[in-house]
């Protein structure tokens, strides 16, 4: 942790009896259980739901650099790509309306039955 977060990290303890606050700082837990730190920090960040108390239980912390999982190699995580939208829905639904409008005004100009009943009625006329 950092300086000034450790100076001022406090953590308190349940007492016996009412009133009597027992308080231990950063480097005073650190010395009686470094686990206990990151369990705290780790179990503070969590939403405080039904889920928290499995979050815990599955929460491995291990002091100083031996572990019993040193035998496996670390394999990096990647990320699966994200699709990501490049426009808000709206503007989208009005490009694609927009589109659509351009394409039928195309195939209208070339369909040559469209224009018949303007010839009509100027024959007519």
């Amino acid at each position: 942790m950092a300086g000034q977060a450790a100076a001022a990290f406090s953590g308190n303890m349940k007492a016996m009896y009412v009133g009597h606050l027992k308080q231990r700082n950063l480097k005073d837990q650190f010395a009686k259980d470094p686990t206990e730190v990151i369990r705290k920090a780790v179990m503070r960040m969590l939403p405080r739901n039904k889920l928290r108390d499995d979050r815990d239980r599955k929460l491995r912390i291990f002091a100083g650099d031996e572990h019993p999982f040193a035998d496996r190699p670390l394999e990096p995580y990647l990320m699966p790509p994200r699709n990501v939208r490049e426009m808000r829905p709206r503007a989208r639904r009005a490009m694609v309306r927009a589109q659509k409008k351009t394409e039928q005004q195309q195939l209208d100009a070339g369909d040559p039955r469209r224009g018949r009943k303007k010839d009509r009625a100027e024959v007519t006329a």
